[in-house]
């Protein structure tokens, strides 16, 4: 039973081997990795704090600018259906804009900030109200691939759930 609650705890707090970045998804998968989990109905598990709900977008921007690229926005377009969807219209996200490590420090902080403004702004002219959606810049101080800083994975927009 110990062992079966270890597992379970495993699973829920989110301890993975890697993380994921996704490139494509349609509106069904998006709204699979978006929703949020049951409440635990096991007495034993309830103090355990869940996996936060967030997806990793490869979204790709003109280089050195917060311009989204024409091949990002089929993903941002199934982003936003997912959003509208009758499982997610209820919820409020926030948009996170990442950076990899090179360069200064300052100059990524706002960098991440003006993408992910703008991928904020693209949701807002599909049709997700402004009212549910947050943006907010991390520069390179959560790197999805921290044992490689310079990796193009670390540059990414993270979707994460409101609680």
């Amino acid at each position: 039973m110990k062992q079966l609650t270890l597992a379970l705890a495993f699973i829920l707090c989110g301890a993975s081997a890697s993380a994921q970045l996704v490139q494509q998804a349609s509106k069904e998968d998006l709204i699979e990795k978006l929703t949020p989990p049951a409440p635990p109905t096991t007495r034993s598990l309830r103090n355990l704090v869940p996996k936060p709900v967030n997806v990793d977008l490869s979204i790709n921007f003109d280089f050195d600018s917060a311009r989204l690229q024409a091949n990002s926005k089929p993903l941002l377009d199934n982003l936003a259906q997912a959003m509208n969807s009758e499982r997610l219209s209820n919820l409020k996200f926030k948009v996170e804009g990442h950076t990899d490590a090179k360069g200064k420090p300052e100059y990524n902080q706002e960098l991440s900030s003006r993408r992910a403004s703008a991928v904020q702004a693209y949701l807002t002219s599909q049709n997700v109200t402004a009212d549910r959606l947050q943006s907010e810049g991390k520069g390179a101080s959560e790197l999805l691939v921290p044992e490689k800083p310079l990796a193009s994975e670390n540059r990414r927009v993270r979707i994460s759930l409101i609680p």
